[in-house]
């Protein structure tokens, strides 16, 4: 579902995949290639939100900010299943693993990978190419040439997966045929 907030209106690149059954509303803009899957909130009604191109919001991601705090997402990021990220920043190429929580002002640097199940508490900064676990996420080693390859393939295959999906559902399964 797509909705407008307060004058307001999302701007989506026409090759974004947004599953119907998501929501995105208000000032979020979502850059091409990208895709937003079942059950993922993405609010733009306090502050902008800004996706960049080729970033995949995966399944029951929630995206939100404070006041005066975009939340800003740059390209080929991947925001695993159930993560939530409020005013933050995740710069291009990071991976953030499922059910992670990222809070107002921390920023996640270029090729970063945030372990599942991690939190960044607010202000915290994970530098470039390193990884982070824990509660709260303390950097435990550098991302390696195995974990880049694997994040790129992750963004690769969520773009190819979300043009299959985007076909399939202009052209829905009729129960009656199954």
């Amino acid at each position: 579902m797509i909705l407008s907030y307060k004058g307001h209106n999302p701007i989506i690149d026409e090759s974004v995949y947004i599953s119907k059954m998501s929501t995105v509303s208000g000032d979020v803009k979502i850059g091409p290639g990208s895709s937003v899957w079942p059950g993922a909130v993405i609010r733009g009604d306090v502050s902008p939100t800004i996706i960049g191109q080729k970033v995949n919001i995966q399944d029951l991601s929630m995206l939100h900010q404070s006041p005066n705090l975009p939340l800003v997402i740059e390209d080929e990021v991947t925001i695993g299943h159930q993560v939530t990220l409020h005013s933050c920043t995740i710069r291009k190429h990071a991976l953030i693993g499922m059910g992670s929580i990222i809070l107002d002002g921390a920023e996640i640097g270029e090729g970063a990978f945030v372990g599942a199940g991690s939190l960044v508490p607010p202000g915290k900064k994970i530098p470039a190419g390193m990884m982070a676990f824990g509660r709260p996420a303390k950097v435990v080693r550098e991302v390696n040439e195995e974990d880049r390859v694997d994040m790129q393939r992750i963004v690769r295959e969520y773009a190819e997966k979300a043009q299959v999906y985007k076909e399939a559902e202009q052209h829905p399964i009729d129960g009656d045929d199954a």
